[in-house]
């Protein structure tokens, strides 16, 4: 099992960063994520406990399933399924204020079950380009919401 953590720095606040990474069709702002989709909206909240979220990747398909929901400081989730198949024990995005906006770190534990190669497989091509497709929609979020919150947009 390889764990992987990217961290940003989104120059928004707390409960925005948390808002727009909390709903997947966001993810489909960076060219590696072909769709995103709610399924199934969560308890409480459309991407509360419960909810099922659907991506397509240039790399796979997966879906998804929120286990903790805790505006706006975190929120947890498993892969219940993917294609190509994979071993899931942890995602999580964490929400933390600090000067310039806030601290995003979303870590994943996984590995390509594979008998002999899932682990080097895993290590040296999947973590790679997860923490590549995690980086750049993290920068779509800072993008995006750093421009929302400039002098004269959106009338602030």
């Amino acid at each position: 099992m390889e764990t992987l953590t990217v961290r940003r720095v989104v120059a928004a606040p707390i409960a925005e960063v948390f808002s727009w990474c909390a709903t997947t069709t966001n993810y489909a702002r960076t060219p590696f994520v072909l769709t995103a989709r709610l399924a199934r909206p969560g308890r409480g909240a459309p991407y509360g406990v419960g909810a099922v979220r659907l991506h397509t990747w240039l790399i796979g398909w997966f879906r998804e399933r929120i286990t903790v929901y805790n505006p706006p400081y975190d929120f947890d989730y498993v892969v219940e399924r993917s294609f190509p198949p994979a071993r899931h024990e942890l995602g999580r995005m964490t929400f933390t204020e600090v000067p310039g906006g806030t601290l995003v770190v979303w870590t994943t534990a996984f590995q390509v079950p594979l008998p002999v190669v899932g682990a080097a497989l895993t290590r040296t091509l999947a973590k790679p380009v997860v923490a590549h497709v995690f980086g750049r929609i993290l920068d779509a979020a800072d993008a995006e919401l750093a421009a929302a919150a400039a002098p004269g947009v959106n009338g602030r």
